[in-house]
């Protein structure tokens, strides 16, 4: 690989300062979709969900009027049978076949009883799952339309900035081309450390960008003669002066325009 030409301090600092504006930019884009993938995401899960609960209170509920249906059906036989019972009753030869006979009448109206009571029981546990249901569904369609409208914002999102963080990850990768190595691992390194991702700031109002802590006047001239790379001993970040910064920030809106 051919060896890059070596830059003076300056161009070295206007070069950091233009990656991290760019990387800044690609921060930014991200920053507005912000949490909306995992937004979209959550929501998907949370109308799956819904949905298998619904078809599993549909599928409750087919279950119990198939019981209502077997009940039902008992009632009937039960019926047959008492009705059995009693005309053979008609025909007893004795005392002890007619108390036989009245035990099953006597049985077979328990049992209706009790299928009636466990139908009456089946279609109050139906109405309580329809009503389940009915709130289900009502909440299963705002959340859909809330996924709808989520999913469409996201995609209007991506389909604006898609293009420009590529062209600006490419931007980004060309002028780490331009910066020896050394530097760009030190960059890389602040960048990871600090929360917004700003390795490279100017210095306002006599501190490091984003911090309260004063550089001392000695240091501000070094930072401003751009002789030497400076770190600020707080955070770590490396310091460039505001006019160097402004120039810069110019000049890279302006490549913006044209991404």
């Amino acid at each position: 690989m051919a060896k890059k030409k070596e830059n003076t301090v300056e161009e070295k600092l206007r070069a950091l300062y233009d990656l991290q504006l760019i990387d800044s930019r690609v921060d930014e884009i991200r920053n507005v979709r912000g949490e909306l993938p995992l937004e979209v995401q959550d929501l998907e899960d949370e109308v799956l969900g819904l949905k298998t609960r619904m078809d599993k209170l549909k599928t409750d509920v087919e279950t119990v009027n198939f019981e209502i249906a077997a009940k039902k059906n008992l009632i009937e036989e039960a019926k047959t049978l008492i009705k059995k019972y009693a005309e053979q009753q008609k025909n007893v030869r004795n005392s002890r076949e007619f108390n036989s006979l009245s035990k099953e009448v006597e049985f077979q109206e328990l049992e209706i009883q009790l299928a009636e009571k466990n139908i009456k029981e089946f279609k109050a546990q139906i109405d309580q799952k329809k009503e389940v249901i009915a709130d289900t569904k009502e909440k299963l369609s705002e959340r859909d339309g809330h996924l709808k409208h989520k999913k469409s914002e996201l995609d209007a999102i991506l389909a604006e900035t898609e293009k420009e963080e590529k062209a600006l990850l490419k931007k980004s990768e060309e002028f780490e081309e331009k910066i020896e190595e050394r530097l760009i691992q030190a960059y890389k390194r602040i960048r990871h450390n600090v929360k917004n991702g700003l390795a490279v700031v100017p210095v306002e109002r006599g501190a490091s960008g984003g911090s309260f802590f004063t550089i001392p006047p000695q240091v501000q001239v070094e930072i401003a003669s751009r002789k030497k790379i400076i770190t600020d001993e707080h955070s770590g970040r490396i310091l460039v002066d505001p006019q160097l910064a402004e120039e810069e920030q110019v000049r890279m809106q302006g490549m913006f325009a044209k991404i």
